[in-house]
Parts: structure tokens; C-alpha cells; sequence
């Protein structure tokens, strides 16, 4: 049974040392009954509180981490099934399977072409997390393989080896970083539990079946494992949903220990899948490593904005940085035109200033992240607002005119800011992005 914050509260020391990383006991207290934090993070608690609070406060979903050099990928510690709930805090990674028989030249081709991969999204980066190694097996051509990918990228890896003695040459090729090992299996669970283990890596157990998985995952844990991550061996659409949607709600809903791990799945494996739409599904439900067969930048793209959209908090709109932008190298007597700091309505505006080729100057204004309109409707984008944005950035002092251009759907605004903004001219521009460049080219003059 669930106990609540206030019952944790009352088993925790309460010294509020802060040791745990939370600012109280209560703090730590509350987060632990949300499942968001782990009662090993209090070295003070007494070991007869450590046995009632243990499997009362641990998230259903275990946190496992990965790092490369550079980097580091967080995944578990979900709580709930479904977005709308509350939200998904680790989204997945995506990697690129590279095999140990390509020449390591060829390896290091691939890698760094993959590496350097980078799309900009409403201002946010798009990339590659990272890179899934395969054994083909010689132990000391996976290692070579391994020591090849990293000399072209600092992101994580993921080690596929199911032989031992392949999976410990790769874990010290990979030797100041922290590697997913795949895969334990009820064949080779022992060697492989000593290697990661012995490596200090997280390890990936894989079995066909759930009850086959979770009397797997029960065995590691017994030998000493925790960072364990679920690869459930899942092909089509109807099977990974099936499994994938099972594996979540029975670690959330039904606190099965066994299952509480985060979901590694390779889409297009067997070849037979469509790779990208399999992927998309398993971003959605519920995969936190999805190891893909080939790069492929359009249809990475497409996976990455998806599960962009997918992790991002609905109650917290993508939003970028107020201030004053500059646009195809504008000059004194350029344009001022103003609009909301919502991610989407600012890249509509600056894309379609930037493609018609007119230098100007963009006012960004701090609409806690909303749209024009619903900024408006809410307070958050009125007269006041954009008269301290244009002066707060210093605007006079770029241009030698005295014209500010306002969005066309708040032109009932105009009259107002005319009495905040004194010795301006208020321009009503269109109301939508696509016409800004006409209306420039009839209506501006310098």
C-alpha cells in the first residue's frame, strides 16, 4: 500500500541535512511518495524505517543512466501511463547500430557522419544520442570497434555483445564511460552479470517471454545488479505495443519489481518493419533505447520532432529567449516589428522576414511562452508589455525611425500604444506571418 508524504515524513530522521539533495525532510518526504526520488539518496534513515519505506517510496520505473565523455542520457522513473496525466520526464534515446565487421575505417565514416548530425527545431537541437556497437565476435575486434566509434564521438554507447568475453573487451574499450551492456539472457545471465558488475555498467536482460523476463530481471537482482534495462525481443506493431504497453502497466498500475525497468527495442532488425514507423510507435509506447539499422536524416528528423512533441510538459509551452533580434543584417532605418516569445509563433515570424529578405529588427516580448492571440486574451501581451519590450532593449538606440509594426490580430491594441510608447507610430501589420513580406514591400518606407 501507498503511504502518503506525510507518512514517509514521520519514518525519515528529519535532521534536514540536505545530504539527500532536497532542501527538507519533508521535501524529500513528498518526492518519495510521488515515486521521484530513491530512499537510498537519506544516509541517515534507520534500517527499521529503510524496511517499511523501501517498497513504498522506490519509482515503479527504475532511473538508468548512460554517459559518454560528453553527455549523458537519463531514462525510467516514469510514473504514470498516459501524458495527460501529469507527463513523461526521460524521454528516449535513439541510437545507430554499427557492427564490428565494417573496416574501422568505415566505422569511423559512419560514426562521425552520424555524429555531426544536428537539426534546429523552434530553436531547440536536434540529435543523435548516441551508438549501439554490435560483436560480431572477435573480442578483440569489438574492442577495436569500440575504441573506433569513440575517437569520432563523445556521445553514450550501447555495447551488443552476447558473449562474455566479447562484453568485457568492449566494456574496457569503453573504459571512462558508462555503456549499456546487451544482453543477459537465461544462457549466460551469470558471466554477464559478473561483467557488468565488474565494468560498474547497467545491463540489459533479454527473454522473449514477460514471465521469462521478469524471472530473469529477479536473478540479476539477486546477484547484485540494479541499473537492469527490459529488452522483451519485440518485431511488429501488434507485438511491441502489446508487450511495451504491458511492461509499463504493470510496473506502474500493479508495482511489479521485476518489471519496474526502463525498454530497449530494435525497430527494424528483422528487416520485415517498416523501421521509422515502428520507431514512432515505440517512442510513443513505451521504449526508452530504440536502436536503429540505419541513418537516415529525413526520417531521424521526423523521430526526433515527434518525440520533441511527445516529452515536452504541456503545461509549459516552448517558449525562446525575450529580446531584440536581428534579421538579415539590419540597419537604422530597417523595420521594428514585434511579436510573442512562443517558440513556433517566433520562428513563423523570423523565417518568413528571413525568406523574403527584408532586414529587420524583431522584438520579442515575454508572453510566458503563449501565442499571440492567447497571450492577448490572457493579459499577457497588451500595451504595457510590448512598450516596456521595445524600451527595456534599447530599440532607440538602433534605429533612426520611430515605426513599431504590431501583429495584425491585436490591432486593437494600436491606440493604447500609442500613449505608452510616445513619439512612436504604431504600423498594424498582417495578420499572418506568410503576408509579412507584402505588406513590408507596400507599406514600409524608409
Amino acid at each position: 500500500m501507498a503511504l502518503t508524504g506525510l507518512e514517509i515524513y514521520k519514518l525519515l530522521p528529519q535532521t534536514n541535512c540536505k545530504e539527500c539533495s532536497f532542501p527538507t525532510c519533508l521535501a524529500f518526504a513528498m518526492k518519495l511518495a510521488a515515486k521521484q526520488a530513491e530512499l537510498k539518496a537519506c544516509p541517515y534513515v534507520s534500517e527499521e524505517s529503510k524496511a517499511k519505506l523501501e517498497a513504498a517510496s522506490a519509482p515503479p520505473i527504475r532511473l538508468v543512466e548512460i554517459a559518454g565523455e560528453e553527455g549523458k542520457l537519463a531514462v525510467g522513473n516514469e510514473t504514470v501511463l498516459f501524458r495527460h496525466e501529469k507527463t513523461f520526464f526521460h524521454r528516449p534515446g535513439l541510437f545507430l547500430r554499427l557492427k564490428d565487421s565494417l573496416p574501422v575505417e568505415e566505422l569511423k565514416k559512419q560514426a562521425a557522419a552520424a555524429d555531426a548530425y544536428k537539426a534546429d527545431y523552434v530553436g531547440i537541437p536536434l540529435l543523435l544520442d548516441g551508438f549501439a556497437v554490435e560483436a560480431c565476435g572477435d573480442p578483440a575486434a569489438f574492442a577495436a570497434a569500440v575504441q573506433a566509434v569513440r575517437s569520432v564521438t563523445k556521445k553514450p554507447l550501447i555495447l551488443l555483445a552476447s558473449a562474455p568475453e566479447a562484453a568485457k573487451a568492449g566494456v574496457e574499450a569503453a573504459a571512462g564511460t558508462r555503456p549499456l551492456l546487451h544482453a543477459a539472457t537465461s544462457a549466460n545471465w551469470q558471466a554477464m552479470a559478473d561483467v557488468a558488475k565488474a565494468g560498474k555498467v547497467p545491463l540489459a536482460a533479454r527473454a522473449d517471454t514477460l514471465d521469462e523476463l521478469a524471472a530473469l530481471t529477479e536473478s540479476l537482482t539477486k546477484a547484485g545488479l540494479e541499473d537492469l534495462v527490459l529488452d522483451p525481443g519485440v518485431t511488429d506493431a501488434k507485438d511491441s505495443l502489446e508487450k511495451l504497453t504491458w511492461i509499463r502497466r504493470l510496473a506502474v498500475k500493479k508495482n511489479v519489481r521485476a518489471l519496474g525497468f526502463p525498454t530497449i527495442t530494435f525497430p527494424g532488425a528483422d528487416g520485415k518493419a517498416d523501421e521509422v514507423l515502428l520507431a514512432a510507435e515505440h517512442i510513443a509506447k513505451y521504449a526508452r533505447f530504440i536502436v536503429l539499422e540505419r541513418f537516415d536524416p529525413a526520417s531521424l528528423y521526423g523521430l526526433l520532432v515527434l518525440r520533441q512533441n511527445i516529452y515536452t510538459d504541456p503545461q509549459k509551452p516552448i517558449q525562446v529567449q525575450p529580446g531584440l533580434y536581428e534579421i538579415n543584417n539590419p540597419k537604422d532605418s530597417s523595420p521594428v516589428m514585434v511579436t510573442t516569445n512562443f517558440s513556433i509563433t517566433y520562428f513563423a515570424v523570423a523565417n518568413e522576414v528571413e525568406g523574403s529578405g527584408w532586414p529587420a529588427w524583431l522584438v520579442v516580448t515575454d508572453a510566458e511562452g503563449m501565442s499571440v492571440l492567447t497571450a492577448w486574451a490572457a493579459g499577457k501581451f497588451d500595451s504595457e508589455r510590448i512598450a516596456k519590450a521595445v524600451k527595456g532593449f534599447g530599440v532607440e538606440n538602433k534605429v533612426a525611425h520611430r515605426k513599431v509594426i504590431i501583429p495584425g490580430q491585436v490591432a486593437v491594441l494600436s491606440g493604447e500604444l500609442e500613449g505608452d510608447l510616445t513619439g512612436w507610430t504604431i504600423m498594424v501589420g498582417p495578420r499572418e506571418a506568410v503576408d509579412i513580406g507584402a505588406f513590408l514591400k507596400a507599406m514600409w518606407v524608409n
